[in-house]
């Protein structure tokens, strides 16, 4: 089978099973019926919060997955893809206990303390904004966060129901120091100041960035080559080494794309893990 149509089946049955996966549905219904939809809200606005006594583990299982839930959400940052959850949740129980509201700036995390504020930019057309953080999930392959409607329309990605995004957290406990880009260990939470000033969101653009898949970044170039070879042998198309002259050694970074949509990156990635290769993440420029 040619690889063209073995991508486009491959990403056929990943549709199906995210529309009949348990959870929530790639696509959960928006407002309906005759009631008047309200107004769309503002971004959430950060304050300091007590860690709420439901849904903050520190260990739970969904569907045979283990997930343990971070201690803190500082130095948090991640890229991959985002879903949302609408009316067919709208009034039950968040896993903070707190009734769910399609028109309010929330969403659910898998691992992020409850409740926690991050920025979500959605990286096709640079529009962000701000969630606080207080459910569970999405319990879907590849998904990292799951938002409301209103979060989801004011990032313009209701119709497609998906979208790749950058996911950071905005932190009340900080500690000194640099932050890795994505936290695995958590730091002892300090003392929460009285107020934060959030990093203003970049303002939109009219040609959206390119979007890349890196699989690995190598301090010799012939190793980058290997890598790059090993993807042409499996038919991976648009495979570039991109030398990374702002770093010192310079890094050789291996990527696909430009990619274009989650069906993309969604084929991309069980591609990769089916030749072994595990962890990609997405860059843009």
């Amino acid at each position: 089978m040619q690889i063209e149509a073995r991508r486009a089946l491959a990403g056929l049955v990943i549709l199906v099973m995210l529309a009949s996966c348990g959870g929530r549905d790639i696509k959960d219904s928006a407002p309906s019926g005759s009631a008047s939809i309200p107004d769309m809200p503002g971004d959430a606005v950060p304050r300091p919060e007590a860690r709420s006594r439901y849904g903050n583990g520190p260990v739970y299982e969904v569907f045979g997955q283990r997930y343990v839930v971070m201690d803190s959400g500082s130095g948090y940052s991640e890229r991959g893809v985002a879903s949302w959850y609408g009316e067919k949740f709208h009034g039950r129980l968040t896993s903070n206990r707190e009734p769910y509201d399609m028109y309010a700036m929330t969403a659910a995390h898998k691992t992020l303390p409850l409740p926690t504020y991050v920025r979500v930019r959605n990286l096709r057309n640079n529009k962000s904004v701000i969630v606080r953080v207080n459910d569970r999930g999405p319990f879907v392959s590849n998904r990292i966060i799951d938002l409301s409607y209103a979060a989801a329309s004011k990032l313009d990605m209701v119709k497609d129901g998906t979208s790749l995004v950058e996911i950071t957290a905005i932190s009340f406990d900080a500690p000194p120091g640099d932050h890795p880009t994505r936290q695995t260990t958590t730091p002892v939470p300090q003392p929460a100041p009285a107020a934060v000033k959030s990093t203003p969101p970049r303002p939109d653009v009219a040609k959206p960035e390119q979007i890349y898949v890196q699989v690995g970044a190598f301090g010799r170039r012939e190793n980058a080559e290997r890598r790059s070879a090993e993807l042409n042998a499996a038919h991976f198309g648009n495979v570039i080494i991109h030398a990374d002259t702002d770093v010192s050694p310079t890094l050789y970074r291996v990527r696909i794309g430009p990619i274009h949509d989650v069906i993309q990156y969604d084929v991309i990635v069980e591609e990769l893990a089916n030749i072994g290769i595990s962890n990609p993440y997405l860059i843009s420029e």
